[in-house]
Formats: structure tokens, sequence, C-alpha cells
């Protein structure tokens, strides 16, 4: 495994690459037409699921200071409500994104020093136990990741698909 710069990120690194993995895992199989289906109306599709966790790919290159924008960014920024009057982009296409973020933010997450972490990043939360620093932005969004992966994987098995499979890609480097 890669030794990040700073031992803050000790579990932030294979989580990040856990993440990555399952992403891919979570999503094979999965048709572009069914990634466009909601459940009874009332839920997200998948493709909406899979922006989110792009866009927080984008937003943790953001917090780290590269200046990367995520090409479908009004579909999906800040968790940007569904609109069925948008045309979302296809599956195949979020995950070209994916692939282009996800090797520059993981080498970004190597090379940051715990100075820049504990820097403050105001996210207008206000509570007392959380310190808006870009650790905890950083933090926040591997947890979003978690929720969007679950939140897929029970969408695979509402829609009829197998449950993911732990096949891990031994050369996925990030």
């Amino acid at each position: 495994m890669d030794t990040p710069k700073s031992k803050k990120l000790d579990i932030i690194i294979p989580a990040f690459r856990g993440h990555s993995q399952n992403f891919l895992m979570v999503l094979d199989g999965v048709s572009e037409e069914d990634a466009l289906k909601r459940i009874e109306g009332r839920t997200n599709h998948i493709i909406w699921m899979v922006g989110n966790f792009l866009d927080m790919r984008y937003a943790m290159a953001n917090v780290l200071g590269m200046e990367e924008e995520f090409e479908f960014k009004d579909h999906f920024f800040q968790g940007k409500a569904l609109d069925e009057n948008l045309v979302y982009p296809t599956l195949e296409q979020l995950k070209e994104s994916f692939h282009k973020i996800s090797p520059l933010v993981y080498q970004k997450l190597l090379e940051i020093n715990d100075e820049d972490l504990d820097k403050a990043f105001p996210m207008g939360m206000n509570i007392d136990f959380f310190p808006e620093t870009v650790l905890n932005f950083v933090g926040m969004c591997i947890g979003r990741e978690d929720y969007l992966c679950g939140q897929i994987g029970l969408m695979r098995r509402i829609l009829n698909y197998e449950g993911m499979k732990y096949d891990f890609d031994k050369d996925l480097k990030y």
C-alpha cells in the first residue's frame, strides 16, 4: 500500500481505494436503461447517485487545491436534487469522469501534509464538535461515498440484479 505523507490519512487512503473498488463493482453489469429507473417515482436513480459520488471526488480535488472541474457539475453539485427535466449523462460518461479524477485525487492525498490538512475550510455547519478543516471535509466526502455505494447496492437488488461481487481489481491503483 502507498504511504501518505500525513499519518492523519492512514485511514483515508485505504477507504478511498476501497471506495474506488466498490464504485466499480456495484455498477458492474448495470444497464444504462436501468441506471435511469426510479422506484415508484420516489427514489433517485443510479445515475444521480453515481453523479453525486463523483461530485464528492471533485469536491475533494477542490479542497486539496486542484483546479479540476466536473464536466457534469450543473447536474450534481452539492447534492442538487434530481430534476426529471434534465438530460443526465450516461453511466459510461460518468465512469470516464471517475477514471479521470480518482487517480489525481489519490495522488494529492498521498502528497498533502498535516499543515494543509489542518487549514480551516468553512462549511457553514457551525457544530461545536466538528472543526471545519480540510481533513474533516475529506472525511465527510469519504462518508458520503460510503452512503452512495450502499444506496446503489440497494438499487441493484431492487432492480433484480445480483448483489455486488467483491472481485477486487488488484491493478486499480487508486
